[in-house]
């Protein structure tokens, strides 16, 4: 009797051995598995997509600082520029020369700031106010009429970026903009944007475009003369062809008569 009883407990403790181990089995053999190598894979390719990020601030804040101290010999918009113009003539060259601030005539820097940016000295880099006067105005007329960009946020866009239209972008712009206004002077940003802003069919800087429209130096640009320049901004390659638009005449005309209410830095 005894020897049926050792049996039957013997039995009964493999069967719930092989219960219990059928049990080990059936969890380590669940989905939880994969589930938690998916987990894995997605937080590192989140860390990944981070670290790609801030290396790509870092890599323009890096160049903010350069410029910040050394003249920039062209920039994203100059070169995608070049490169179609070159397209249609391997030959082309840019028209390009480097002044320094003292070298610009003060009538175009007020002409410029009057026109892009008339708050240019007050803010830090974007213009909130300007933004959403754009964003009424260009809703009452149901299409896009005026912008909102700052001098900087023009700046920071020349420097580095594309014209591809995407929020993703204009978050960049955004970014870079605060990046430029943190480290440079408001007279070194309007210095570098009078040298690379475009004036033309491969006209670039306010030396180039002085000698392009007038003959004379950037120095040497008088009221007149800035104001049809600054008018030239928002379509540059367009006024070039038509110099005698009477949109031109009239948005120099008015930028004229604000020059006298804004100071440049």
């Amino acid at each position: 009797m005894a020897g049926k009883a050792y049996s039957r407990n013997a039995a009964s403790s493999g069967r719930r051995r092989g219960v219990t181990g059928g049990a080990r089995r059936g969890r380590s053999g669940s989905p939880r598995g994969p589930l938690r190598r998916l987990g894995a894979a997605v937080g590192w390719l989140l860390v990944l997509a981070v670290t790609a990020v801030l290396a790509l601030q870092a890599w323009y804040f890096g160049h903010v600082l350069w410029w910040s101290q050394v003249d920039p010999g062209s920039t994203a918009f100059m070169r995608a520029e070049h490169a179609r113009l070159r397209a249609e003539d391997p030959k082309v060259e840019l028209r390009f020369e480097w002044v320094p601030y003292e070298r610009i005539s003060a009538h175009l820097k007020r002409a410029v700031i009057a026109a892009e940016d008339a708050r240019f000295t007050d803010h830090v880099g974007v213009d909130w106010e300007a933004i959403e006067r754009a964003w009424d105005r260009n809703r009452r007329r149901g299409e896009v009429v005026q912008g909102g960009s700052t001098i900087t946020m023009q700046l920071a866009k020349n420097l580095f970026l594309s014209g591809q239209r995407s929020y993703l972008r204009k978050a960049q712009e955004l970014v870079i903009t605060y990046m430029i206004e943190f480290v440079m002077s408001k007279r070194r940003i309007l210095e570098i944007y009078l040298n690379v802003a475009e004036w033309g069919e491969g006209v670039f800087g306010a030396e180039a475009a002085a000698r392009h429209h007038f003959g004379v130096s950037a120095a040497g640009l008088d009221a007149r003369q800035s104001a049809r320049l600054a008018a030239m901004l928002p379509r540059p390659r367009y006024y070039d062809a038509n110099p005698g638009s009477a949109a031109l005449a009239r948005r120099a005309a008015s930028i004229g008569r604000w020059m006298g209410s804004v100071a440049p830095p």
